[in-house]
């Protein structure tokens, strides 16, 4: 197993340990309903952010590829890095159809996840991910774009006095960038990857 494997998957088994006495005690962040309505079907993918490179990214480079994008944080000490994980798996899991797979993750907390911090986070999970960030007016226009809801949550014992509230599930999004379907927390890399297998 490789040093970058092991220490994905070690943070995974933390990540499920907080997981766990997150269902004891539950917490304002993930009581926070999720985002994406019925009525978000017909929803497109429309953005323009900065990548983990610097580089400026819009929907148009990722047309032909199905989307999987997961809003989340780099300071999220449970929900991100689970959700990553899963991604992560089913991208393996996918084998060579993983060429027509685009991962995504748009951070919710722009101030603090510079592209150099998404790099940096980044490199624990599969290489494909692409991590997307900007200012506080771009993610609020994607959000209203995505139809998802984020807040900032004042926290004394979270780093900088503050966590994000966002939901925990994963957005599927066709190859023409048309919302299709959401994986909640609990969904398998097994049960994404048959599901995308099945699609593409």
């Amino acid at each position: 197993m490789s040093k970058l494997r092991l220490v994905l998957w070690t943070a995974v088994a933390v990540a499920l340990v907080g997981v766990g006495f997150l269902a004891l005690a539950p917490s304002r962040v993930t009581s926070i309903p999720f985002l994406v309505a019925p009525e978000a079907d017909g929803v497109q993918a429309r953005f323009e952010l900065t990548d983990q490179n610097g580089m400026v990214q819009t929907r148009d480079e990722f047309r032909g590829r199905w989307m999987l994008i997961f809003f989340g944080f780099t300071n999220c000490p449970d929900i991100c890095p689970t959700g990553l994980a899963t991604i992560s798996a089913a991208m393996d899991n996918l084998g060579a159809d993983r060429e027509q797979v685009q991962p995504i993750f748009v951070t919710v907390d722009p101030s603090r996840d510079t592209p150099s911090r998404l790099k940096e986070y980044l490199a624990f999970f599969d290489p494909a991910i692409v991590g997307l960030g900007g200012t506080d007016t771009q993610l609020e226009r994607t959000a209203g774009a995505f139809k998802i809801y984020y807040e900032r949550v004042e926290d004394e014992g979270a780093p900088d006095g503050y966590t994000m509230g966002h939901a925990p599930n994963l957005l599927l999004f066709d190859d023409e960038g048309v919302f299709v379907r959401t994986f909640d927390r609990n969904a398998t890399p097994s049960e994404v990857a048959d599901d995308l297998r099945g699609r593409i």
